[in-house]
């Protein structure tokens, strides 16, 4: 699992980006991909998997 930092999320929208703590790249997150609720600047750890438009964060939970 990679660690990071919730960039932007939006609740309404059900979507956001985080930002990880390795490479500084920021990664697509939807809340299907979620496992607990996030906010923007909780710490969280995520995996990756291709998505039509490059890769997606799933699997995000609070550290």
């Amino acid at each position: 699992m990679k660690e990071g930092k919730v960039k932007f999320f939006n609740e309404s929208k059900g979507y956001g980006f985080v930002k990880d703590n390795d490479d500084n790249k920021e990664y697509f997150v939807h809340v299907s991909g979620l496992i607990d609720e996030i906010r923007e600047n909780d710490e969280v750890t995520f995996d990756l998997v291709e998505g039509r438009k490059g890769l997606n964060a799933v699997n995000v939970k609070l550290v």
